[in-house]
C-alpha cells in the first residue's frame, strides 16, 4: 500500500513544503539572531563574546532536532516547532549555567518569549502561508 504522502525522501522537504535546509538556516540564523540582539541590548561586545554567548543555544537546538527528528517535518509546529523550541531554551540554559555563564529569571523569561517567536513563529507563518496558497488553489 502506498504512503499518503507522495512526496520523495530525496527532495528533502516536509509535509508542510519547507526544505529542510532552509528550516535550518533559519534555526541557526534565528538563535544566533537572539544572541546578537541580547548582547547588543546589554552594551556588550555583540562579536567579541557571541560564540561563547551563542554555543549553549545552538546545542539545545541540535538536540532539539534530533530528539523530534526535525527533518521529516521540519516545518511543523508540533512537535517540531515546539520541541525545538523548548530544548533550545531549556539546554541552552542548563549549559550556560554549567560553563559558568550564568542565568537570572528575567533572561531565562525574555529568552523563552524572544525564542518562542523566532523558532515557533517562523513556522506559524509558513504554516498561515502554505495554508493560503492552498485555499486560493481549491
Amino acid at each position: 500500500m502506498s504512503s499518503p504522502v507522495t512526496e520523495s525522501p530525496s527532495r528533502a522537504t516536509s509535509t508542510r513544503g519547507v526544505p529542510v535546509w532552509l528550516a535550518v538556516v533559519l534555526d541557526v540564523a534565528l538563535v544566533l539572531l537572539f544572541v546578537l540582539i541580547g548582547r547588543g541590548s546589554h552594551g556588550e561586545n555583540v562579536l567579541a563574546g557571541a560564540l561563547v554567548t551563542f554555543w549553549p543555544f545552538f546545542a539545545g537546538l541540535v538536540v532539539g532536532w534530533l530528539v523530534c527528528l526535525a527533518w521529516r517535518r521540519p516545518g511543523a509546529l508540533w512537535p517540531t516547532g515546539v520541541v525545538v523550541w523548548a530544548a533550545t531554551l531549556v539546554l541552552g540554559m542548563l549549559l550556560r549555567v554549567v560553563s559558568g555563564q550564568g542565568i537570572a529569571v528575567s533572561f531565562v523569561i525574555v529568552a523563552g518569549v524572544v525564542l518562542a517567536v523566532f523558532l515557533i513563529g517562523w513556522r506559524a507563518i509558513a504554516l498561515a502561508v502554505s495554508t493560503a496558497r492552498a485555499r486560493r488553489r481549491a
